[in-house]
């Protein structure tokens, strides 16, 4: 955990970048009720703090020409989990890798590729580092959702993240 306290306003800053990171700073603020300059600054504090870990595109993988998108779930060495990470990463095709708790199959391996044949080559290239891959099954379509839990909830039944909190809205930076 990154130790900085976080309020309502960064909630609501953070729950207008996952519905749209590429709002301006001004475009962020009116939405927030603060200014400009506090977005920036809380986004500084934010970023250097980890919680921001990243602004990443939402790619359309088939319209971009590689229309197999398959996740592949394997098995490793529970105390290898950390140092496969890199490695997984390294190969051509795979754009994220999930650590499980618990369990045999313990990782999640979503990849994508032009053909079947790239697929086999990236499974075997998978398989070269230790893992055991337990199935693949190819993913059609992915929705995700923002969290809507980063933004204030006010009322008699919102729940507090902390005791310093009291639910008001404040233009600090």
């Amino acid at each position: 955990m990154s130790g900085i306290q976080i309020d309502d306003v960064d909630r609501s800053i953070l729950h207008q970048l996952q519905l749209n990171a590429r709002q301006t700073d001004t475009e962020i603020a009116e939405k927030v009720d603060v200014t400009s300059t506090t977005v920036r600054n809380r986004l500084d504090k934010l970023e250097d703090g980890g919680v921001i870990r990243g602004y990443h595109p939402e790619i359309n993988y088939e319209e971009a020409g590689y229309p197999l998108h398959v996740m592949f779930v394997c098995t490793v060495n529970p105390n290898k989990l950390e140092s496969m990470a890199e490695q997984i990463l390294d190969v051509r095709g795979v754009v994220t890798t999930r650590d499980l708790l618990g369990g045999e199959r313990n990782v999640h391996v979503e990849v994508v590729a032009g053909s079947v044949r790239e697929i086999e080559e990236i499974r075997n290239e998978l398989a070269d580092l230790g893992m055991t891959i337990n199935s693949s099954e190819i993913i059609s379509e992915t929705q995700v959702q923002s969290w809507d839990h980063f933004y204030p909830r006010t009322g008699p039944d919102a729940r507090q993240d902390d005791d310093t909190d009291d639910g008001s809205v404040t233009d600090q930076g």
